[in-house]
């Protein structure tokens, strides 16, 4: 294993690992304005969900890796502490790489990248119309994170009110996962698109506290023929069904198969049932 010391490596080095190590990430595509009315639009990907109540989203305008200066959204929301985080799908991805570019100050990126303004209802800056989802939000804390080239500064902001296309909602008015296309940030010009082929889902561990890989039948902890993600949905159920870890298990190749198919489709209780028959 290659083992690294961040105080030994540049900048560049650091980012070049950790840009690739930690993703994806989504996107933050924030629309600011300054005292005079101009209106900057840029993408950062230090962006996150960071509480529900309030409401906080966090995302970072870091110091430019390479001349230490700072970015015009940074230096807007010093002044007009409001911001608009537009969130990103496929359909408008091109656009926003494109936004990303160093324009000179006053230069409007809407214009530039080809994105439509719609007034905001409480805040100051525009809201991106192409986006999916537009989030109005007051800037409560800048934390600045050190004066040198690379570091960040986070932006807290509390989301005062949330915009839905209806083409991304379900019948409910829920938000449908499948619908939003949305895209993530990776290292260099990497990024994911998450479409409902590469989409899955992963229970929640169970409220009740999952029995655990040592209650599991030593025939299914010890057989390399399950992996450890099939194991732990296995060990995720909360009562284990009329067996021990003692229990010796008739474990066919036709039943392995079974039991994985299961568990492939989220079925947990199916693939216990197939277990309990082989006591």
């Amino acid at each position: 294993m290659l083992t690294l010391d961040t105080d030994q490596l540049s900048t560049q080095e650091i980012q070049q690992y950790l840009q690739y190590a930690i993703a994806p990430r989504p996107i933050c595509f924030a629309s600011t304005i300054d005292l005079e009315g101009n209106v900057n639009l840029s993408p950062f990907s230090f962006f996150n969900l960071f509480s529900m109540n309030p409401p906080i989203c966090i995302f970072s305008p870091s110091r430019r890796v390479r001349d230490n200066t700072t970015k015009h959204t940074l230096e807007n929301i010093k002044v007009v502490p409001e911001v608009v985080i537009n969130i990103v799908n496929y359909n408008m991805v091109q656009q926003v790489s494109l936004s990303s570019c160093d324009y000179p100050k006053g230069t409007s990126e809407f214009i530039k990248a080809g994105f439509t303004e719609l007034a905001s209802e409480l805040v100051r800056p525009p809201r991106v119309a192409e986006s999916p989802i537009q989030l109005e939000c007051i800037v409560q804390e800048i934390i600045a994170l050190g004066a040198q080239a690379g570091a960040g500064n986070l932006v807290l902001a509390e989301i005062k009110k949330i915009h839905l296309h209806e083409s991304i909602l379900d019948a409910s008015n829920h938000i449908d996962q499948a619908k939003l296309d949305l895209v993530a940030r990776l290292g260099g010009d990497w990024y994911a698109r998450i479409t409902e082929a590469n989409l899955f889902k992963v229970e929640k561990p169970n409220t009740k506290l999952g029995i655990g890989f040592d209650q599991l039948p030593n025939a299914i902890q010890e057989s390399a023929l399950f992996t450890p993600n099939e194991k732990a949905q296995l060990a995720n159920t909360n009562i284990l069904p009329v067996l021990t870890a003692s229990n010796e298990l008739k474990l066919s190749s036709e039943k392995i198969q079974e039991i994985k198919a299961a568990l492939s489709n989220n079925e947990t209780e199916l693939a216990w049932t197939i277990i309990q028959t082989l006591v």
